[in-house]
């Protein structure tokens, strides 16, 4: 893996949705509105209940959502076909797209978090950048399924059809509607193999606690593993598909 070539590949990606006004829109300004929205018509103690946990779900389907329409635009245009033909590492490939859109997703994640503390008064028990950094590792992480359930769609509206598939079992089980422990036992076991719940973990620790506890670092770190995971078996999906 090279580092120069793992940039060089993360700075085109950057450069191309720059000047794709939409994606940024939908990037920063989208996420901004709904939590102006959710402010203005909840309660002040349904807000401080949801607002934590929305400032994660927002980069995780929003990154997710525009990593695999991208990916498989790169696919289907050609531009994974010419790079795989270079010497250029499966590694490197990933890593540039994983570090691209995981700038983009650290962005929203700041500026989301820090429109919310700041501007609509959002708090929490604990110091906001733990929301931050929770925030920055859900992109990452919808960065990853991204990347990973790219390799199995077709077209853009196939890749699109994956977000209720992957996402919505994990909205729904992660105990963000109905706690964990309230689940079926089948629901309960399939919510402890999925990464969002060890990510509402982590929220629910930063709601609780005035300080950064063992369990807040312990399931964002199985976030992370699940990140590593997803961005490897992302790269075993990139293969050359003509002779």
């Amino acid at each position: 893996m090279s580092a120069r070539r793992t940039w060089a590949t993360a700075a085109r990606v950057l450069r191309q949705i720059r000047h794709d006004h939409r994606t940024v829109a939908m990037l920063v300004v989208v996420p901004v509105l709904i939590m102006t929205i959710m402010h203005w018509i909840l309660p002040a103690h349904d807000f401080a209940t949801f607002g934590p946990p929305l400032l994660g779900i927002f980069p995780l389907l929003i990154m997710f959502l525009i990593t695999s329409v991208t990916t498989l635009r790169e696919r289907s245009g050609g531009t994974l076909e010419r790079l795989l033909s270079m010497p250029v590492a499966k590694a490197d490939i990933v890593g540039g797209y994983a570090l691209a859109f995981g700038v983009l997703g650290a962005l929203q994640a700041v500026v989301v978090a820090g429109f919310s503390f700041w501007v609509l008064g959002l708090a929490a028990a604990g110091p906001g950048w733990q929301l931050g950094l929770l925030a920055v590792v859900q992109a990452l992480l919808g960065t990853a399924l991204g990347l990973f359930v790219s390799a199995f769609a077709a077209t853009e509206f196939q890749a699109v059809q994956f977000m209720p598939a992957v996402l919505i079992p994990q909205l729904l089980l992660c105990g963000l509607i109905v706690p964990v422990a309230a689940l079926p036992t089948v629901a309960r076991w399939i919510a402890d193999v999925l990464p969002l719940t060890y990510a509402m973990n982590a929220v629910r620790e930063v709601m609780r606690f005035d300080h950064p506890t063992a369990a807040f670092w312990s399931n964002l770190a199985i976030v992370g593993l699940f990140v590593v995971a997803l961005l490897v078996a992302g790269a075993a999906t990139l293969r050359r598909r003509t002779a």
